[in-house]
C-alpha cells in the first residue's frame, strides 16, 4: 500500500506577502493530495485568521473526511498550534506538551489513523506530529519528552509510526537522537551516490537554506521518494515549504 504524507507549517496562512489566504494552502494541499498532512501554526478563533477554525476550513476545502487540532499557544484572543489531516478515520489523538520551563508553549499531537489497506482491513499507524523550539538545548529536551510520553513509550520497534513536523533543527543535531537511539530511518535526508548529504531544505519557502521541516519513519515502511514543494504559490503561502514523502506500507 502507497501512504503519502505531507509536512508544512503553513504559518496561520499568512503568507510571505502578510496576505491571509487559506485558499493557497487549499490548492497546495489539492495538488499533492497526500493521504496524511501534518500542519503546524493553524489557528483556531484568531482575529488575524478572521477567527475561523482554520484546521476545518482547509480540511473541507481540499478534502479531508477526517481533521484532528492539538492547540498549544492561548493568544488574546484564539489560539494556534498543530493540525493533523487525514483522508483515513483518526480513532484516537491526543495533545503532548512539550513545553520547556518558562519558554514558549510548544506540543506535539499524536493520532491513531486506520489505513484501510485492503476492503475490511484497516492497518494503525501512529502519528506524530510537532513544532519544536528555537534553541538546541530546547530541542533536546523536547524530544525526551516526547520518547518518554506513554503515547510513544507504549509502541514498539515493530509499530508503523511517522514522527513529521518543523523541528527547527538547522543543524540535524536531533537526527541521531531518531535514527540511531530510536531506530527510525529519515524520509527527508538525501542520498546521492551512496553518501547521505543535508536534508532537503524547506525554509524560507521563497529560496530554502535551512532543513528545518522532516519526516522519520519506523515499522513497515519503506521509503519510495521525498521531495519539498515546487509549486510558484509555495513561495508565497507560507514561510516553509511543504515536505512530501511517498512510503509504502509492507506486509
Amino acid at each position: 500500500m502507497q501512504l503519502r504524507i505531507l509536512t508544512y507549517n503553513i504559518h496561520r496562512a499568512i503568507g510571505i506577502d502578510r496576505r491571509f489566504r487559506p485558499e493557497r494552502i487549499v490548492k497546495i494541499l489539492r495538488h499533492y493530495d497526500a493521504d496524511v498532512c501534518l500542519l503546524q501554526e493553524v489557528d483556531e478563533g484568531a482575529p488575524r485568521s478572521r477567527e475561523l477554525v482554520l484546521a476545518r476550513e482547509i480540511a473541507e476545502g481540499a478534502g479531508y473526511p477526517h481533521v484532528a487540532a492539538g492547540y498549544n499557544v492561548s493568544l488574546r484572543k484564539g489560539r494556534y498550534g498543530n493540525a493533523t489531516l487525514s483522508k483515513f478515520p483518526i480513532v484516537r489523538e491526543r495533545n503532548i506538551d512539550l513545553t520547556i520551563d518558562a519558554r514558549k508553549r510548544r506540543g506535539c499531537q499524536h493520532t491513531t489513523i486506520h489505513a484501510e489497506v485492503r476492503r475490511g482491513h484497516e492497518h494503525a499507524l501512529e502519528v506524530f506530529n510537532l513544532h519544536l523550539g528555537l534553541s538546541a538545548r530546547e530541542r533536546e529536551r523536547q524530544a525526551g519528552l516526547l520518547v518518554r510520553s506513554k503515547e510513544f513509550a507504549d509502541l514498539t520497534n515493530g509499530t508503523s509510526c511517522i514522527i513529521g513536523g518543523d523541528f527547527n533543527d538547522w543543524r540535524a543535531r536531533l537526527r541521531p537522537i531518531f535514527t540511531e537511539a530510536l531506530q527510525f530511518h529519515s524520509a527527508s535526508e538525501r542520498k546521492s551516490l551512496g553518501v547521505m548529504n543535508r536534508d532537503i531544505r524547506t525554509f524560507p519557502s521563497f529560496s530554502p537554506s535551512g532543513a528545518l521541516d522532516k519526516i522519520f519513519y519506523r515499522g513497515p515502511l519503506v521509503k519510495r521518494s521525498c521531495f519539498r514543494c515546487r509549486l510558484q504559490v509555495s513561495k508565497v503561502a507560507s514561510d516553509h515549504s511543504p515536505l512530501i514523502a511517498d512510503l509504502e506500507l509492507q506486509g
